[in-house]
């Protein structure tokens, strides 16, 4: 009986114990607190990554610099899924930063469905669709068959398993040569006795580096059309100083040695334009007019465009007012002018929309003008921001009948801003024309971390302009100088007449953005193996100047109009004859040169013999210095390793 009671006692004691712990475990439990972060894939931020504790409702996304912030507790699940990447799944521990590095998946990125109410993923069974699919069927994206450099999509009556493995056996080719580029002749040498003045147009545009990105990482050779060597320079920021007087940008030149000719010097002239701050912004009405043609149901395509103009969106300010036009087989206006105080409701507008019917782009582009012409804000920032694969048509004569349709809605004071998006039927041309007459900039957005760069980091730049129809003309001085070619801006020369003519339109130039050209010039005395002889005229003689402007390489002019003006300021700048060698060239110089290098490589140009892959990768790493975002890394990357390899540049 004495042992029956210790025993009692003994069990007494263990319940007591045990309800003590359970009680102490009930009464402190695991708290919650607050874990932010980073996600980033390459190095670079990714925005509206959804970001979820597992097993329960709770969720953010990521602003357009990645970052997140979200309640959770020790030994809480963070998933992190974002269409186009790989998903992540990371436990919360005792840190209260969880940075996250996220992969691409090419997969994942195909694997949507376009429905009328938003995009959502497919988790069984795929079915595939060509382009103009109908809303509601799955869309596969390509992949890409580097030994005959074709793009591949899957055959429409095929279905894969739960594993969706690919089997490019199975795939059907896409003729790449359905992309459609602007032919052009490159730029020759021209003798100052014969030509003295080069005018053009600036351009700030740089699609046509993000598509040749595109093409090198896809494993693709670049069509030599694609390739727009003053896109290419001016896709990098410059190091240029802040204008200090009245004008909206400061002048810069800087003379020296050309890298791929020792014998030739190089000329590099810089516009920065001013920084605005974002207190001295002027409101914005912008009206986004979205293809959701079927030619648009890829995902890389408005899947992509939906996350892009969600980033936009987030740069919007209380004053600021979107709407958003749509157009297929007929135009609508899907959302009216909208506070940017309201992002919910500009974001539900963006992910209702779907892709299917065909491509009537006038209509579209007619609403959209409209729609920003009855709300225009007078000495504001008002834009129509088109969208599309530029898959359209614009009357019985395309090309001819957009260039007049978009030269006369540039007379409203509403600019443009054409965004890119595709491959395998995109049309670059066309947006070139777009942008170009329509006092606007265009871009191609290849992936999220693109449009993060124009419509986050660079939204300033992108969508406010501080001059419009800037303008240059250099007269080069026949004493030193043989023959001279402007690199690039084929497509933006000009006549000498047009320099003064305030009805000719230019380039404009946005906050705090660079613009940068080069010339190649042969020195006079250098033997001259490029540039025609000048012929001996009979009727006029051209006599060289004089002295006095012994020490002067060349004078160059600037025009300009306000955003709102319609009459010119003029700007002169002298450059001295006086060339540094390469190796004390700046950082910067270094760097625009082997850009334009390489662009001129991949164009096959005739007027280079040193095509070099290593000269220009040893050339570029000379300025890495200014690389905070990773471009000028990226870069070297495309023209060396493997990328070099499968593109054939070597």
């Amino acid at each position: 009986m004495k042992n029956f009671k210790m025993f009692s006692s003994g069990i007494a004691m263990l319940v007591l114990f045990t309800s003590f712990v359970g009680l102490k475990t009930l009464t402190h439990p695991e708290k919650e607190r607050t874990i932010t972060g980073t996600v980033t894939a390459n190095g670079l931020p990714i925005p509206a990554v959804n970001v979820i504790v597992k097993g329960n409702t709770k969720g953010t996304q990521t602003d357009f610099n990645g970052h997140y912030s979200i309640k959770a507790k020790k030994g809480d699940i963070l998933q992190f899924r974002y269409i186009g990447f790989k998903d992540r799944d990371v436990k919360v521990k005792d840190n209260n930063v969880t940075n996250v590095a996220m992969q691409s998946d090419s997969q994942a990125l195909s694997e949507v469905v376009v429905t009328s109410q938003g995009i959502k993923r497919e988790k069984k069974s795929l079915g595939y669709a060509v382009s103009g699919a109908a809303p509601g069927v799955v869309i596969r994206g390509y992949a890409s068959n580097k030994a005959t450099d074709q793009l591949y999509q899957p055959s429409p009556v095929y279905e894969k398993d739960a594993e969706h493995e690919f089997e490019k056996s199975r795939y059907q080719p896409i003729d790449k040569n359905d992309e459609d580029y602007g032919t052009f002749v490159e730029n020759p040498f021209e003798a100052p006795k014969n030509a003295p003045l080069s005018t053009f147009s600036i351009d700030v545009d740089n699609a046509s580096y993000t598509n040749i990105r595109r093409f090198i990482n896809n494993g693709q050779t670049v069509p030599r059309d694609a390739v727009r060597v003053e896109e290419m320079v001016n896709f990098f920021k410059y190091q240029y100083p802040q204008p200090s007087g009245a004008h909206p940008f400061s002048i810069n030149t800087e003379y020296s040695q050309s890298p791929w000719n020792k014998d030739h010097q190089l000329l590099r002239i810089g516009l920065q334009g001013k920084h605005l701050s974002t207190d001295n912004l002027p409101a914005s009405n912008l009206v986004f007019l979205i293809d959701v043609s079927g030619s648009m149901g890829s995902a890389n395509k408005l899947p992509l465009l939906i996350q892009s103009m969600k980033i936009l969106t987030q740069q919007l300010r209380d004053e600021d007012k979107v709407s958003i036009v749509v157009y297929a087989g007929a135009a609508g206006l899907v959302l009216p002018p909208t506070s940017g105080s309201d992002k919910k409701a500009i974001v539900d507008a963006l992910e209702r929309l779907n892709a299917g019917g065909s491509t009537a782009g006038g209509a579209g582009i007619e609403l959209a003008y409209k729609t920003a012409q009855e709300h225009f804000i007078k000495g504001g920032n008002n834009r129509v921001i088109l969208a599309t694969d530029g898959d359209f048509n614009v009357g019985s004569s395309s090309n001819e009948a957009m260039e007049k349709l978009i030269e006369d809605k540039r007379k409203t004071g509403v600019f443009l801003t054409v965004l890119g998006y595709g491959m395998g039927n995109y049309k670059d041309s066309k947006m070139e024309i777009l942008a170009d007459k329509g006092n606007g900039n265009y871009a191609y957005i290849d992936n999220i971390q693109e449009a993060n760069r124009f419509l986050g980091k660079e939204f300033k730049g992108s969508m406010f302009a501080i001059a419009k129809d800037v303008k240059i003309q250099i007269e080069f001085n026949p004493n030193q100088v043989q023959a001279y070619r402007l690199i690039g801006y084929e497509n933006r020369k000009l006549r000498p007449e047009d320099f003064t003519n305030d009805k000719i339109d230019a380039g404009e130039l946005g906050s705090g953005h660079t613009v940068t050209a080069l010339y190649e010039i042969i020195p006079v005395g250098v033997k001259n193996d490029f540039a025609e002889t000048t012929p001996k005229l009979k009727y006029s003689k051209v006599e060289p100047t004089t002295s006095v402007y012994k020490d002067e390489l060349a004078t160059v002019k600037f025009r300009y109009k306000k955003p709102d003006g319609d009459t010119s300021t003029e700007m002169v700048n002298v450059i001295s004859n006086d060339a540094t060698k390469l190796e004390k060239a700046s950082g910067d110089f270094k760097f625009s040169a082997a850009v334009a290098w390489f662009g001129l490589k991949l164009r096959d140009s005739k007027l280079i013999a040193n095509k070099s892959s290593g000269d220009i990768k040893k050339l570029a790493k000379e300025g890495l210095a200014n690389d905070t975002d990773g471009y000028r890394a990226e870069f070297i990357r495309l023209v060396d390793g493997e990328a070099k390899k499968i593109a054939g540049l070597d």
